[in-house]
């Protein structure tokens, strides 16, 4: 059973610092440069250094322990470190944990991270290769013999069930591409910069697993993203304006797989993004209307739709009306579809961007902003603000 109460962490931290490496198909350095540059990026940009840091927070996915960067990095002493779990979903949750242990005094300034060669290296999007038996291959194992190998086959599955539940064509799908590609097209950080697409472009993309396109799936990215954590008091003294944490959450839902939870009373929605959408709704006192800019994790486009569902800006199925007609300005930095796939880190980023008022699709007066991490898995979100 989820939380059913407010928590008491909204107001307590913000994210401080940003800082990225370069996106490209091909980094031509290690996974750990990668995160360094990224972490000291950050650093600069919160105009702290590498030695006010005692807490480090990553992926289980990442290749460069936390007890690694800090040595490369410069970091001294860690009173905290941590990791989250099932990939994409973990990216809110990083933020999360930072705030936590800022919250509690564990810690006072914490970095989240993320680096990797997911292009030129390990492409996720390849699907399942040679892996250690565990409990969670379980669930994976009961579909690779029907050959669902891939993200895209595994999501496929639901989007094919939602295009069903209510009526609708593949078609709809495109109207998130579009609205990625176009933001994407203005920011000159996204790999897509200058290159919009249409809705036909969308259909005429080749199939992938249908009824997921090409233009339906995000695309594959070498890159590091790391953010900044500390206390709202600590922030009032930063030269750069803070994004106050107003809520952080994770979600797991009942029957709950990675990517393959295909046994659930129905599949039209995201009931793990559900668990965390009453909880930041709940602890924030806010709710859909009060929301400037959406951040949704976009690695495949019909999970976006069934976010917007799951939080309330819209009714079921009425998500690609809702996107079709900008109701909401969505992933103003091009999302995982048009500046790059950082798992949902530098969606982050731009939210920091959006609030303190530079990002290059800047939305005026935006104020309050909600991320979330990847969908299919236990996942996270958040709700970011300009004050506490």
């Amino acid at each position: 059973m989820s939380l059913r109460a407010a928590d008491s962490l909204g107001g307590r931290a913000a994210v401080v610092g940003i800082g990225a490496t370069e996106f490209s198909k091909d980094s031509g350095r290690s996974e750990l440069r990668l995160a360094v540059e990224a972490v000291r990026a950050a650093l600069d940009d919160a105009g702290l250094a590498p030695a006010d840091v005692d807490g480090l927070v990553t992926f289980t996915m990442d290749t460069s322990p936390e007890i690694t960067v800090a040595q490369a990095a410069g970091i001294g002493e860690l009173s905290f470190f941590s990791r989250v779990h099932y990939g994409g979903g973990a990216a809110c949750a990083t933020v999360q944990q930072a705030a936590l242990a800022v919250a509690s005094g564990v810690a006072e300034v914490v970095v989240c991270y993320r680096a990797f060669n997911e292009r030129s290296g390990r492409r996720f999007g390849a699907g399942v290769r040679r892996r250690e038996p565990s409990a969670e291959g379980v669930a994976l194992g009961w579909n690779l013999p029907a050959g669902l190998l891939t993200p895209a086959s595994w999501v496929a599955m639901a989007a094919q069930r939602y295009l069903y539940a209510y009526g609708l064509a593949p078609e709809v799908f495109g109207h998130v591409t579009v609205t990625a590609r176009r933001y994407a097209a203005r920011n000159p950080a996204a790999y897509f910069y200058g290159r919009p697409v249409t809705l036909a472009d969308h259909v005429a993309s080749r199939w992938i697993v249908e009824p997921l396109r090409l233009l339906d799936c995000c695309q594959e990215t070498d890159g590091g993203q790391a953010l900044v954590v500390t206390s709202v008091e600590r922030a009032r003294d930063l030269a750069r304006p803070a994004a106050v944490i107003h809520a952080a959450a994770q979600g797991a839902g009942r029957a709950q797989e990675q990517m393959t939870s295909f046994y659930r009373d129905d599949l039209t929605g995201l009931p793990e993004m559900g668990v965390v959408a009453r909880q930041l709704w709940r602890t924030s006192g806010l709710r859909p209307s009060d929301i400037d800019v959406g951040i949704l994790y976009d690695h495949f486009t019909p999970f976006v739709l069934m976010q917007l569902e799951e939080f309330g800006f819209c009714g079921r199925g009425e998500a690609a009306g809702f996107v079709a007609a900008d109701a909401l300005p969505l992933n103003t930095h091009g999302g995982q579809l048009g500046e790059a796939y950082l798992h949902g880190m530098n969606g982050i980023a731009e939210a920091v961007r959006q609030l303190r008022g530079t990002s290059v699709n800047q939305v005026p007066g935006a104020a309050r902003v909600l991320v979330t991490a990847g969908t299919g898995v236990p996942t996270s979100g958040l709700v970011l603000g300009t004050d506490g």
